[in-house]
């Protein structure tokens, strides 16, 4: 198995691409921690995994507080005793346009999505630099390579901030074995997606791929499972973009 021996703890895991990843990973052999703040989801895909004859912990989690990232840490530590790979996936989205966005809004976009994956770099590496090395996973978004005007300034811009972010802690720990990749989704159906629920703009997303549709959330955790593995291992500071073409354009 392509994970056999390793703990993996992914944000975002109650559903959509976090808990595809999740399962994905637990199926390949790692021990999996999930957090979110959706308790009863983050429960079923640890039952789910459990079932299947996986490892899995659920903890609940705010990315966005450091002190609940210790607490996720001691116990992903407690339970599995070592942390080799993190999923930075929990992400949300903003309403409107520049002019439309109340401020509060940008800021806790920006909090999730920017800061919640400071705070998970910054709680693994300690455990990652004990473990030998290991592997940070950020989920950006095609929007983290290109402009668009039919998604919200808030999430494009704190997308494209992961990406940088990324390759800066890549070339800061490269020589301790830690490597940082992002994975650039482009539309996928997951239920956080519920545009996909209106034909109409759905159309207009899908004529944007070239493949013409949307991508499903286990096309992006195969391509994780890729980063986790150490089929990776001289992988760093690299993009893996999964968008159906969006950015070939």
């Amino acid at each position: 198995m392509r994970l056999e021996s390793k703990v993996a703890l992914v944000t975002g895991g109650a559903r959509g691409i976090g808990a595809a990843a999740a399962r994905l990973f637990a199926k390949e052999g790692a021990r999996v921690v999930i957090v979110d703040t959706l308790d009863d989801l983050g429960r079923q895909v640890q039952s789910q995994i459990q079932q299947s004859g996986g490892e899995c912990l659920f903890v609940h989690l705010d990315v966005t507080i450091e002190e609940k990232w210790r607490q996720a840490i001691d116990a992903t530590i407690s339970s599995f005793g070592k942390l080799n790979i993190l999923v930075n996936n929990a992400a949300i989205r903003g309403e409107g346009g520049v002019e439309e966005m109340p401020v509060r809004m940008w800021d806790d976009v920006m909090a999730v999505n920017t800061r919640g994956v400071f705070l998970g770099t910054k709680a693994a590496i300690p455990e990652m630099r004990k473990a030998g090395g290991g592997s940070i996973i950020i989920t950006s978004s095609q929007f983290g390579l290109v402009g668009t005007d039919i998604a919200d300034p808030a999430y494009i811009a704190s997308k494209g901030a992961v990406t940088v972010f990324a390759k800066a802690v890549a070339l800061r720990y490269a020589k301790e074995g830690i490597r940082v990749n992002t994975v650039h989704p482009g539309p996928i159906k997951t239920p956080a997606n519920d545009f996909f629920s209106d034909p109409v703009w759905a159309e207009r997303v899908n004529a944007n791929v070239p493949m013409g549709r949307a991508g499903e959330a286990d096309e992006v955790a195969n391509g994780m499972l890729f980063l986790a593995s150490d089929e990776s291992s001289f992988v760093t500071g690299a993009e893996l973009v999964i968008d159906g073409g969006w950015t070939a354009r």
